[in-house]
């Protein structure tokens, strides 16, 4: 397993300027475009609006969700309609997740975590594999989450670890626990299977 760098009580703003700083790296070492995925949900919105008035060149970023629920982009549950509506306005080019679609090599992975262990859509009834074949996969949470009962498009492990970084955001005691007792290798969750075949720099802000 990669070595796993945690960061305790890290505030929005402090997340940001990690965020600034690695997605500047990655530019700089390149003339053309990276490619990032980020989650859904509430927690990335706050953290992604401080980087509006950033040094972030919005305009050479692809952005791609890491899961998506199975609803048109202008309903409320829709994870790439909010994205856009972040990060459009700011030049990005969002991508939506389609069954069909090949995801790139992301210069960043940034993924949340469920009490259950389940990243992107990838929950623990869904058995997600560090050798999937697929890089996109059409999912069915079971039991369905009461605030978001849709189906599912999610990238796979190997296309969420195909990234030069991983970065994970918790919030609250009981995730810290379950991600603590992943990265020790004491589970088998989704989310302790991506960190087993990770090999790349993880950071978790917990």
């Amino acid at each position: 397993m990669t070595k796993v760098t945690i960061v305790s009580d890290a505030s929005d703003a402090r997340i940001a300027e990690w965020l600034e700083r690695t997605l500047g790296a990655a530019l700089s070492a390149t003339d053309g475009s990276v490619a990032i995925t980020i989650p859904g949900g509430s927690t990335p919105f706050p953290i992604l609006a401080r980087l509006e008035s950033g040094a972030v060149d919005w305009r050479r970023i692809v952005v791609w969700p890491g899961d998506d629920r199975v609803v048109p982009e202008d309903h409320p549950a829709s994870n790439v309609g909010r994205i856009r509506r972040a990060l459009e306005p700011l030049g990005a080019r969002v991508v939506a997740l389609t069954e069909n679609a090949t995801p790139p090599h992301f210069a960043l992975t940034w993924l949340g975590m469920g009490g259950d262990g389940h990243i992107a859509s990838l929950f623990p009834n869904t058995d997600p594999q560090v050798d999937d074949p697929a890089r996109v996969r059409r999912l069915m949470p079971d039991p369905l989450p009461p605030e978001a009962p849709f189906a599912r498009l999610s990238l796979t492990i190997p296309a969420l670890l195909d990234s030069d970084a991983l970065v994970f955001v918790i919030r609250g005691a009981d995730k810290r626990a379950v991600f603590d007792a992943a990265r020790a290798g004491e589970s088998d969750l989704p989310v302790a299977r991506l960190l087993g075949a990770a090999h790349q720099p993880v950071t978790c802000f917990a």
